[in-house]
């Protein structure tokens, strides 16, 4: 199996050479670049376009939101990880808002960090458990608004199944299927798959966890 090409985006280079020593010991992973800036990340991820990078947010130069910004403005395509010690509410939705498709806190576990690697290559969002209530800042009774099966539309949706599969496993029509999803987002003032996976994530509708 080839190993996906990780980018590592951090301004301490201690902390670049543990991870990828640790990263290139899997069978998974391998550290094909890294950076200690924003405007480094930007160019190296231009050049070698990896799978997936593990982004600091607070950096010299150019910080790990707008570097995510101009990187998947070129190169939509690859993941981007925050791996950050921030635990604040700016931070994890201005990183998400960004694009990133993780947040992870650098006192996470190694599995935790592979955990969140794999889901979000396989098109999934991860954010560590201690801050997914940071997602959300509607109502509770927002949630009440959806019917039984809207609900469980919202859990497939966050699990990554198109409306297909989604009527082929609660045996409905796509048709149908496409009502729920127009009906929820509307209930949820929510329109985007990233937007309502953040919300499942947020409200334990899913666990974000292996």
């Amino acid at each position: 199996m080839k190993k996906k090409s990780i980018l590592i985006v951090d301004d301490h280079r201690v902390f670049h050479h543990g991870i990828s020593q640790a990263l290139n010991t899997t069978d998974e992973f391998t550290v094909t670049a890294r950076a200690v800036n924003g405007v480094q990340a930007v160019s190296l991820a231009e050049k070698t376009v990896p799978d997936l990078i593990l982004m600091d947010i607070s950096m010299p130069d150019l910080n790990g939101m707008e570097a995510t910004r101009k990187i998947l403005a070129i190169h939509p395509g690859i993941r981007i990880v925050a791996l950050s010690m921030h635990t604040e509410k700016i931070y994890v939705k201005g990183m998400l808002n960004a694009g990133a498709s993780g947040y992870v806190l650098k006192s996470c576990s190694f599995n935790e960090l592979m955990t969140a690697m794999k889901k979000v290559l396989d098109g999934h969002i991860y954010v560590s458990p201690e801050i997914t209530h940071l997602l959300v800042t509607d109502s509770p009774d927002r949630l009440s608004r959806l019917t039984p099966r809207e609900k469980q539309v919202l859990v497939h949706i966050a699990e990554g199944h198109n409306s297909r599969k989604m009527a082929e496993i609660l045996q409905l029509s796509v048709k149908t299927i496409d009502i729920h999803r127009r009906n929820l987002k509307a209930k949820l003032d929510i329109q985007t798959v990233a937007g309502l996976t953040r919300y499942a994530l947020a409200k334990g509708l899913i666990s974000s966890g292996p």
